[in-house]
C-alpha cells in the first residue's frame, strides 16, 4: 500500500530512519534476550533428562549386580530350595528395573500434562503396583469405577496414581490410535496386561491447527470459532489449537498426582528393604540413595521449567513492538528501496517474526512440537540400557579373567592369563615371589614404552596417512 501511494498520488508516506532504526536495534537486542533465555531453558531441560538416564543407569546395575541371588530364609516362611530363592530374587529384581523405566516414562507423560498411567508404555510397567492403601490389587471394571466408585469408596482409598488415572481417563474421549511407521512398535516388547480401562497410545499430540502453522492467522481465529459454532461443529478441547486469541500458547492442564513422586517410593521402599534384611551393603546402599536423589533432583528442575513460562506480559509487549516496527517498517526504507520494499519487509518480518516463534516453541521443550525434545527416544534409549544391563548374568570374575581369551601383559607379553599362571606354577620352585612380581612389573614398564611409542607415531604421522589414503 505504501509503494501504491507514493507512486500513483502526489502523497509521499516516508517516516525519519533514526526513530526506526533506534527501535530496531533495541528490538534486536530484546528478541535476541528472549531466544536465548528460551534456549537456555531448552538445554537445560536436555541436561536433567541426560542425568535421569545417567541415574536409571546406575540405579540399575546397583539393582542387578549388587543385590545378592543367594538370601537366608526369612524367619516365619517355610523352608524355599536355593534354586526358588535365586528364581525369587531374580523376578524380584526385574521387577526393580521395570519400575526405573517406568519412572522415566510418568515424567515423559507428567511434563506434557497427560495424567494417570493408563498408557500404553506405562500400565504393562506398574500394573503390579498396589492400587489402594490395603495394598489390594484389583482392577474394577470401567462401569464399577464410574458408577458404583461412591458406594463402594473405592476412590477414598485408592493411591493417587490409580484413581487420578482412572477418572481422567473414563471421563475423556479416548483417542484413535495413531499407527507408527513400519513394524516400528516398542510397546510391543512390554509385559500383555489386560486392563479393563482403555490404554491410551504411547504420543498423545494435539490435532494441529493451521494457527500452529501460520501463527500471524490467529486474527482470524475469533471469526473461525464463530462460523463452527454457527454451524453447529464443536470439537473437542485437546483438538482446537494450541493458541488461544492472542496467539499465545495454551497453558498445559495441572496435574492433580505426580506419578513419577509415587513410583520413586516404591523404589525407596525396596531400599529399605534390602537394608532391613542386610542385602545391600553400606556404600551400594548410598550409591542407591544418591541416584534416586538424582532423579527427584532432575524431576523437580523439569517440573520447575515446565511450570515457570516466560511472563506473558514479557511476550506481549515484545510481540506487539514487533508488529509496530514492521507496520512502519515500510515508511522508512521507501525512499531508499521503492519497490523492493516489499520483498524487504518480508524478509524483516520474516527474521523478526521466526525469532519469536523460535523462542516460544521451545520455552517449554517438553511438548510435540517438531523443534521439542525428543522424550520418547530418551525412554526408549532408558530401556534399552536396561534391557542391556539385565542381559547381562554378572558372573564370577574368575569365570572370565583368567581364561585363554586374556592376554592382560600385551604387548610386552602376549601369553594369556592361563599361560602365565600354569608357567607360574611349573617355575614355582626356581623363582622367588619376589622376582615373579619384578619380572611383571618390568613387563607392564616395556607395555608402557611400546604403547607410548606407537600412538605418538600414529598422532605425528596421522595427517599425512588420511591425505594418502583420501
Amino acid at each position: 500500500m505504501v509503494c501504491l501511494v507514493n507512486e500513483h498520488t502526489k502523497i509521499k508516506f516516508y517516516v525519519s530512519s533514526a526513530m526506526l532504526t533506534v527501535l530496531g536495534t533495541v528490538l534486536g537486542l530484546v528478541i535476541s534476550f528472549r531466544t536465548t533465555s528460551a534456549y537456555d531453558r531448552f538445554w537445560e531441560g536436555r541436561r536433567l533428562w541426560g542425568n535421569i538416564q545417567l541415574a536409571a543407569r546406575n540405579l540399575g546395575m546397583i539393582i542387578w549386580i549388587h543385590v545378592p541371588l543367594d538370601r537366608k530364609a526369612i524367619p516365619g516362611e517355610h523352608e524355599r530350595s536355593r534354586p526358588d530363592r535365586q528364581l525369587r530374587a531374580i523376578i524380584e529384581r526385574k521387577s526393580m528395573m521395570n519400575l526405573i523405566q517406568a519412572f522415566a516414562v510418568s515424567v515423559k507423560h507428567y511434563l506434557r500434562s497427560e495424567p494417570g498411567i493408563f498408557y500404553e508404555d506405562l500400565y504393562p510397567l506398574v500394573s503390579f503396583l498396589p492400587q489402594n492403601i490395603h495394598g489390594n490389587h484389583s482392577v474394577p471394571t470401567p462401569r464399577e469405577s464410574s458408577e458404583d466408585s461412591e458406594e463402594k469408596g473405592n476412590d477414598e482409598m485408592s493411591l493417587p496414581m490409580w484413581n487420578d488415572s482412572r477418572n481422567n481417563t473414563l471421563t475423556s474421549k479416548h483417542p484413535k490410535k495413531r499407527s507408527r511407521k513400519g513394524t516400528f512398535d516398542p510397546e510391543g516388547v512390554l509385559p500383555h496386561i489386560a486392563s479393563a480401562v482403555p490404554l491410551r497410545p504411547a504420543r498423545n499430540p494435539p490435532s494441529e491447527h493451521v494457527t500452529d502453522l501460520i501463527p500471524f492467522l490467529v486474527v482470524f481465529k475469533p471469526f473461525g470459532d464463530l462460523f463452527r459454532k454457527m454451524i453447529g461443529k464443536v470439537r473437542h478441547e485437546r483438538d482446537s489449537g494450541t493458541r488461544d486469541w492472542f496467539g499465545k500458547k495454551k497453558d498445559l492442564t495441572p496435574i492433580d498426582s505426580n506419578v513419577p513422586l509415587e513410583i520413586s517410593l516404591f523404589l525407596s521402599s525396596y531400599l529399605q528393604m534390602l537394608l532391613a534384611q542386610n542385602l545391600l551393603t553400606p556404600a551400594m546402599a548410598t550409591g542407591y540413595n544418591n541416584a534416586l536423589v538424582s532423579m527427584q533432583d532432575s524431576l523437580s528442575n523439569l517440573e520447575r521449567i515446565r511450570t515457570t513460562p516466560i511472563p506473558f506480559a514479557y511476550q506481549t509487549h515484545l510481540r506487539l513492538s514487533v508488529w509496530l516496527y514492521l507496520i512502519f517498517l515500510p515508511f522508512e526504507i521507501y525512499t531508499s528501496f521503492k519497490w523492493l520494499t516489499i520483498p524487504a519487509v518480508l524478509f524483516a518480518a520474516f527474521l523478526y517474526l521466526g525469532f519469536l516463534e523460535i523462542g516460544q516453541e521451545i520455552e517449554n521443550p517438553f511438548n510435540y512440537d517438531a523443534n521439542d525434545l525428543d522424550l520418547d527416544h530418551f525412554c526408549l534409549s532408558i530401556q534399552r540400557e536396561l534391557a542391556e544391563i539385565t542381559a547381562h548374568p554378572a558372573p564370577d570374575p574368575n569365570s572370565f579373567i583368567f581364561s585363554q581369551w586374556n592376554q592382560p601383559f600385551a604387548p610386552a607379553d602376549r601369553r594369556t592369563a592361563t599361560d602365565i599362571l600354569h608357567e607360574r606354577q611349573q617355575h614355582e620352585e626356581g623363582h622367588t615371589e619376589q622376582a615373579v612380581i619384578h619380572g611383571v612389573r618390568e613387563d607392564l614398564l616395556k607395555s608402557y614404552r611400546e604403547i607410548i611409542k606407537a600412538t605418538h607415531h600414529r598422532d605425528t604421522q596421522g595427517a599425512k596417512w588420511f591425505r594418502n589414503d583420501s
